[in-house]
């Protein structure tokens, strides 16, 4: 009897500590765990490298000329001469050119909003970085395959289709930069 009790005893205690198999149902014992459901993190590396530039040039031009002259004799006197010229002109040149380049380059954690039907899955982040006044906002949104997930659960940016990556900041260096009422103004009248 007393064995009986014993093996019941340790039976419960081994059943108290058993895992739940549903719980752990999603992690396989071969692979790495990936991101897959709705609230799980996802690692997004940003390397995002941008180059544009364009030229113009324009050249035109138009010259007009119109001329009118008048003289006769009648008989022996002379009559007077009359003479008339207009003549116009218009040039104009004109030449632009722009460039633009950038590199963007850091590491954001998201969040699964919502897995589509075919499995991709629609990821949302936005991280806050502040130092000594300046304040830098990242938000990131887009699409991602589960097939270029990588082991450790990251996704480069040029993977999530899409994908929407906007870059914000606020502080003196933006307030210095941006022109001042009175010059915005001007740009508005003229």
């Amino acid at each position: 009897m007393k064995k009986i009790i014993i093996a019941l005893v340790l039976f419960s205690a081994v059943g108290l500590s058993a895992q739940d198999m549903r719980k752990n149902s999603f992690y396989s014992l071969f692979s790495d765990q990936k991101a897959n459901r709705v609230g799980d993190a996802i690692t997004i590396i940003v390397m995002e490298e941008s180059q544009a530039s364009k030229d113009a040039q324009t050249s035109s031009g138009r010259t007009s000329s119109l001329g009118f002259g008048v003289s006769g004799n009648s008989g022996t006197s002379s009559l007077a001469d009359a003479e008339g010229d207009l003549g116009t002109s218009n040039d104009f040149k004109g030449s632009g050119a722009t460039s633009t380049s950038g590199l963007i380059k850091t590491k954001i954690s998201a969040t699964i909003d919502s897995v589509l039907a075919n499995g991709n899955m629609v990821i949302r982040g936005s991280r806050r970085i502040s130092i000594n006044g300046e304040e830098e906002t990242v938000h990131i949104r887009g699409i991602v395959r589960t097939s270029d997930i990588t082991a450790d659960n990251s996704v480069m940016s040029y993977n999530i289709s899409e994908a929407e990556i906007v870059f914000e900041g606020s502080g003196i260096i933006e307030r210095s930069q941006s022109p001042g009422w009175l010059t915005k103004v001007f740009h508005w009248l003229f």
